[in-house]
Protein backbone atom coordinates (compact mmCIF):
# COMPACT_ATOMS: atom_id res chain seq x y z
CA UNK A 1 0.00 0.00 0.00
CA UNK A 2 2.80 2.49 0.71
CA UNK A 3 4.39 1.62 -2.65
CA UNK A 4 1.12 2.49 -4.40
CA UNK A 5 0.84 5.78 -2.47
CA UNK A 6 4.43 6.65 -3.36
CA UNK A 7 3.75 5.90 -7.03
CA UNK A 8 0.64 8.10 -7.07
CA UNK A 9 2.48 10.94 -5.35
CA UNK A 10 5.35 10.69 -7.81
CA UNK A 11 2.93 10.73 -10.76
CA UNK A 12 1.22 13.84 -9.35
CA UNK A 13 4.57 15.63 -8.89
CA UNK A 14 5.65 14.74 -12.44
CA UNK A 15 2.33 15.99 -13.85
CA UNK A 16 2.67 19.31 -12.00
CA UNK A 17 6.28 19.68 -13.20
CA UNK A 18 5.21 19.08 -16.81
CA UNK A 19 2.50 21.74 -16.54
CA UNK A 20 4.96 24.23 -15.01
CA UNK A 21 7.57 23.58 -17.72
CA UNK A 22 5.00 23.92 -20.49
CA UNK A 23 4.00 27.33 -19.10
CA UNK A 24 7.63 28.49 -19.07
CA UNK A 25 8.28 27.40 -22.65
CA UNK A 26 5.43 29.44 -24.12
CA UNK A 27 7.05 32.83 -23.41
CA UNK A 28 10.33 31.78 -24.93
CA UNK A 29 8.84 31.03 -28.32
CA UNK A 30 7.15 34.41 -28.65
CA UNK A 31 10.28 36.27 -27.53
CA UNK A 32 12.45 34.56 -30.13
CA UNK A 33 9.86 35.29 -32.78
CA UNK A 34 10.02 39.00 -31.93
CA UNK A 35 13.79 38.91 -32.07
CA UNK A 36 13.85 37.24 -35.45
CA UNK A 37 11.53 39.85 -36.88
CA UNK A 38 13.60 42.70 -35.49
CA UNK A 39 10.90 43.66 -32.99
CA UNK A 40 10.19 47.26 -32.12
CA UNK A 41 11.52 47.05 -28.60
CA UNK A 42 8.06 47.22 -27.09
CA UNK A 43 8.49 43.73 -25.58
CA UNK A 44 11.00 42.42 -23.13
CA UNK A 45 13.58 41.65 -25.87
CA UNK A 46 15.82 40.40 -27.30
CA UNK A 47 15.90 42.41 -30.52
CA UNK A 48 18.10 41.34 -33.43
CA UNK A 49 19.29 43.90 -35.99
CA UNK A 50 20.75 42.94 -39.37
CA UNK A 51 24.10 44.55 -40.16
CA UNK A 52 24.53 45.17 -43.89
CA UNK A 53 27.78 45.27 -45.81
CA UNK A 54 29.31 48.69 -46.33
CA UNK A 55 31.92 49.79 -48.88
CA UNK A 56 32.45 46.35 -50.45
CA UNK A 57 33.76 44.89 -47.19
CA UNK A 58 32.05 41.52 -47.59
CA UNK A 59 31.01 41.75 -43.93
CA UNK A 60 27.42 41.24 -42.83
CA UNK A 61 26.08 40.16 -39.49
CA UNK A 62 23.78 40.80 -36.57
CA UNK A 63 23.59 42.80 -33.39
CA UNK A 64 21.43 41.28 -30.67
CA UNK A 65 20.16 43.60 -27.93
CA UNK A 66 18.96 41.95 -24.72
CA UNK A 67 17.71 43.85 -21.67
CA UNK A 68 19.72 43.07 -18.52
CA UNK A 69 18.15 45.59 -16.16
CA UNK A 70 16.04 48.73 -16.02
CA UNK A 71 18.84 50.82 -17.53
CA UNK A 72 21.17 48.28 -19.13
CA UNK A 73 21.21 46.29 -22.37
CA UNK A 74 23.66 43.60 -23.48
CA UNK A 75 24.76 44.10 -27.09
CA UNK A 76 26.27 41.12 -28.92
CA UNK A 77 27.71 41.81 -32.38
CA UNK A 78 28.78 39.11 -34.83
CA UNK A 79 29.98 39.71 -38.40
CA UNK A 80 31.13 37.45 -41.20
CA UNK A 81 34.50 37.62 -42.98
CA UNK A 82 36.40 39.47 -40.23
CA UNK A 83 39.94 40.72 -40.89
CA UNK A 84 42.91 39.70 -38.77
CA UNK A 85 42.92 43.02 -36.90
CA UNK A 86 40.26 44.25 -34.50
CA UNK A 87 37.39 46.45 -35.65
CA UNK A 88 35.86 49.30 -33.61
CA UNK A 89 32.07 49.36 -33.20
CA UNK A 90 29.72 52.02 -31.88
CA UNK A 91 26.09 52.98 -31.47
CA UNK A 92 25.50 56.39 -33.05
CA UNK A 93 22.63 58.83 -33.34
CA UNK A 94 21.22 58.91 -36.85
CA UNK A 95 20.86 56.20 -39.48
CA UNK A 96 23.38 54.23 -41.52
CA UNK A 97 22.79 56.71 -44.33
CA UNK A 98 23.55 59.69 -42.07
CA UNK A 99 25.39 59.01 -38.81
CA UNK A 100 26.32 61.58 -36.20
CA UNK A 101 30.11 61.05 -36.16
CA UNK A 102 30.27 61.22 -32.35
CA UNK A 103 29.50 57.77 -30.89
CA UNK A 104 26.68 57.62 -28.36
CA UNK A 105 27.94 54.30 -26.93
CA UNK A 106 31.29 52.71 -27.67
CA UNK A 107 31.59 48.94 -27.79
CA UNK A 108 34.75 46.87 -27.37
CA UNK A 109 36.51 46.26 -30.68
CA UNK A 110 35.38 43.16 -32.55
CA UNK A 111 37.95 40.37 -32.43
CA UNK A 112 37.44 37.51 -34.89
CA UNK A 113 34.17 39.18 -35.86
CA UNK A 114 32.62 39.24 -32.38
CA UNK A 115 32.13 41.52 -29.42
CA UNK A 116 29.82 41.81 -26.43
CA UNK A 117 29.18 44.67 -24.01
CA UNK A 118 26.54 46.04 -21.69
CA UNK A 119 25.55 49.62 -22.45
CA UNK A 120 23.97 51.91 -19.82
CA UNK A 121 20.65 52.31 -21.65
CA UNK A 122 17.39 50.40 -21.55
CA UNK A 123 16.26 48.36 -24.55
CA UNK A 124 13.37 50.82 -24.87
CA UNK A 125 15.81 53.75 -25.13
CA UNK A 126 17.91 51.96 -27.74
CA UNK A 127 14.86 51.07 -29.83
CA UNK A 128 12.99 54.37 -29.57
CA UNK A 129 14.31 55.40 -33.00
CA UNK A 130 17.11 57.36 -34.54
CA UNK A 131 20.06 55.11 -33.64
CA UNK A 132 22.37 52.89 -35.69
CA UNK A 133 25.19 50.46 -34.90
CA UNK A 134 28.22 50.52 -37.16
CA UNK A 135 31.52 48.68 -37.46
CA UNK A 136 34.70 50.43 -38.68
CA UNK A 137 37.54 48.88 -40.69
CA UNK A 138 40.18 49.40 -37.98
CA UNK A 139 41.45 51.82 -35.34
CA UNK A 140 43.54 53.51 -38.04
CA UNK A 141 40.72 53.54 -40.61
CA UNK A 142 37.78 54.84 -38.57
CA UNK A 143 36.41 56.67 -41.61
CA UNK A 144 35.72 53.42 -43.44
CA UNK A 145 32.53 51.65 -42.35
CA UNK A 146 32.39 47.91 -43.04
CA UNK A 147 28.94 47.05 -41.64
CA UNK A 148 25.96 48.99 -40.31
CA UNK A 149 22.40 48.43 -39.11
CA UNK A 150 19.67 50.83 -38.04
CA UNK A 151 18.20 50.01 -34.64
CA UNK A 152 14.43 49.65 -34.90
CA UNK A 153 12.20 52.44 -33.63
CA UNK A 154 9.95 55.33 -34.48
CA UNK A 155 12.52 57.08 -36.68
CA UNK A 156 13.26 54.06 -38.87
CA UNK A 157 11.02 52.14 -41.22
CA UNK A 158 11.06 48.35 -41.68
CA UNK A 159 13.09 48.77 -44.89
CA UNK A 160 15.75 50.73 -42.99
CA UNK A 161 16.88 47.88 -40.75
CA UNK A 162 20.11 47.43 -42.68
CA UNK A 163 22.95 49.62 -43.84
CA UNK A 164 23.21 52.24 -46.48
CA UNK A 165 25.83 54.72 -45.36
CA UNK A 166 29.42 55.14 -46.27
CA UNK A 167 32.22 57.11 -44.86
CA UNK A 168 32.04 58.91 -41.54
CA UNK A 169 34.57 60.61 -39.34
Amino acid sequence: MSLRSTGLALAAVLALAAVALAGCGGGSASTSGAAASGGSGSGDGPVTVKLAEENGSGQTGTATLTPTGAHATRVVVEVTNPPAESEPAHIHRGTCASLDPTPLYGLPNLMDGKTMATVPASLEELTSGGLALNVHRSDTQLGLYVACGNLPGAATTPTETSGGGGYGY
